[in-house]
């Protein structure tokens, strides 16, 4: 058997080598040794790797030979039938995929071959924590109009009262009436936070995002952050975001703060980093548009990381890990993303945890904003 990718197209099947390279799911033939004979490109892609370099490679020689996906096709050689797998990790040095589905099935010409194809069920995964999300955001604005409206107004009359009993108090009297306004502007900020999560009309304009990261990254680096080192890992050719950018302004702090709050002082490292992606497509909240997100920005940090136990209600109001923390840093961030039609996700494990923004580019019709978003290397 040559040692080319052409084997599919060198049996008796004609047009089968062009029909499968047309397909937009990966689909990859391996040999009775388990070596690939044809990747269409669906799959190079997949797979991050070309043809010619698969060529020379065992399917061991991609992922260890006690994972799922090997031992799936030994099955299917085994049974001489289809086979299906789902939510399959494919970890290795040269690839690491989640929520991978995989369909095997043998092939009558070549004794000892099996068709893969392979599928990235992850996407359908994100719109479902996309969805939790605007639902956790839904759930903290029906909470701060709440809120807003039956304890702002009684907190002023109790503040005032404790300001009148305070003029003609004792002194050990008007220490309580002190302590009775401290509390009240204590919940009040608390209520005016929560009236963030109210819903209000988007004004969206064309936003250079590396501008609101530079921003983002000269407040904290004098300030929270001043400790640590944040890295910027730009794309110079990304097109502006479609977005407000005081929201987006407000999102990527709330996550730098969360990241510096997280990472040790003496080794700590925050990277902010932008890139073009071909993401999904998602509906607007009260819209029947749905956008593209190929904008990506991530801030990515080398804490230790967040247990999966928490990760699963990470955006949910009230949800925090740090001492004296209230929970709805990330319930607003959530929020501001899905106002802005993006989508937000983490993933984390002990060293290194990122958080990334999928968000959408300005329409044909908008104004771009001035200047060009700027290369920017490690610092």
């Amino acid at each position: 058997m040559p040692d080319s990718l052409n084997s599919v197209a060198a049996l008796d099947l004609p047009g089968t080598a062009q029909l499968l390279s047309a397909l937009p799911v990966p689909v990859v033939l391996l040999d009775e040794r388990e070596r690939f004979r044809f990747a269409n490109p669906a799959a190079e892609l997949f797979l991050g790797l070309s043809s010619a370099s698969l060529a020379q490679m065992h399917l061991t020689d991609l992922l260890p030979e006690d994972s799922r996906l090997p031992a799936l096709v030994r099955q299917v050689r085994a049974a001489d039938s289809p086979i299906s797998d789902h939510d399959l990790v494919l970890h290795s040095p040269r690839i690491h995929r989640e929520g991978v589905a995989a369909h095997g099935a043998p092939l009558p010409e070549m004794p000892g071959a099996v068709v893969l194809t392979l599928q990235d069920s992850s996407t359908a995964q994100k719109l479902d924590r996309q969805m939790n999300f605007r639902g956790a955001a839904r759930g903290a604005s029906a909470m701060a109009a709440m809120l807003a409206h039956e304890v702002k107004n009684p907190l002023s009359g109790i503040r005032g009262a404790a300001q009148l009993l305070e003029q003609a108090a004792s002194d050990g009297d008007r220490e309580l009436c002190i302590l009775i306004q401290d509390e009240v502007d204590r919940i009040r900020d608390l209520v005016e936070r929560m009236d963030m999560f109210s819903e209000s009309p988007l004004e969206r304009d064309a936003v250079n995002i590396h501008e609101v990261l530079d921003h983002v990254r000269r407040i904290a680096g004098t300030g929270f952050a001043a400790h640590l080192r944040i890295q910027q890992e730009y794309d110079p050719s990304l097109p502006a975001v479609w977005g407000n950018r005081d929201q987006l302004v407000q999102i990527l702090l709330n996550l730098v703060k969360n990241a510096a709050e997280a990472v040790d002082s003496r080794d700590g490292e925050i990277v902010l980093t932008t890139a073009y992606r071909h993401g999904v497509r998602l509906a607007i909240p009260g819209s029947r548009e749905r956008v593209h997100l190929p904008l990506e920005v991530t801030v990515r940090d080398n804490g230790p990381g967040i247990d999966e136990e928490v990760r699963a209600s990470l955006f949910d109001p009230f949800i925090t890990t740090k001492r004296g923390g209230q929970g709805l840093g990330l319930a607003l961030v959530a929020k501001l993303v899905a106002d802005h039609g993006g989508l937000i996700e983490c993933e984390s494990r002990p060293g290194r945890t990122v958080f990334r923004l999928s968000l959408a580019k300005p329409p044909a019709s908008a104004p771009q904003p001035q200047g060009r978003p700027r290369a920017r290397q490690p610092a």
